[in-house]
């Protein structure tokens, strides 16, 4: 039986305006304060990705990690998000989130909120995601904490409207 996905706001999920302070030179935005986030969720690391027109990275979920996103441009991104965790408060959940420069946003995806994200402008995406956790751990010896969704057979986790 498929799933059925109510929409609405996720529990955990956290979405933030990055607010741009621009001037002659260009322009700031603060992504991560620490006196803004719970410690549990500072970043052991950080990285940026560019996401060409009309490409989609994921739906993928992680067991331990939290994702803290930061969506600012040049390119817009539709963000697909989907509680996948049985004891939520709204589990069975989808979102369904405009992002980047149209939207400059940060998003903090806990553990079991599947998410993908798909450029839908004509220009590349950039994103920055400052993680919880180590990708594959100290020195990357670890297993790495992804449950990749989007090569299954009848996913239940679908990029659509």
């Amino acid at each position: 039986m498929p799933v059925v996905w109510n929409k609405g706001v996720i529990h955990d999920v956290e979405i933030r305006p990055l607010n741009k302070r621009t001037d002659s030179r260009g322009w700031l935005s603060e992504l991560f304060r620490n006196d803004e986030l719970a410690p549990e969720l500072f970043p052991a690391m950080c990285y940026v990705s560019e996401t060409l027109p009309a490409v989609t990275r994921g739906p993928h979920e992680h067991v331990y990690q939290t994702d803290f996103f930061a969506f600012f441009g040049p390119g817009d991104l539709k963000l697909y998000l989907w509680d996948y965790r049985p004891n939520s408060s709204t589990y069975c959940y989808r979102m369904i989130v405009p992002v980047g420069a149209s939207n400059p946003t940060a998003v903090i995806v806990p553990p079991g909120v599947v998410h993908a994200y798909q450029c839908v402008s004509d220009v590349p995406a950039l994103v920055l995601n400052a993680p919880n956790k180590l990708y594959a751990g100290n020195e990357k010896k670890e297993k790495i904490d992804e449950i990749r969704h989007e090569n299954i057979t009848n996913s239940p986790f679908v990029l659509d409207e």
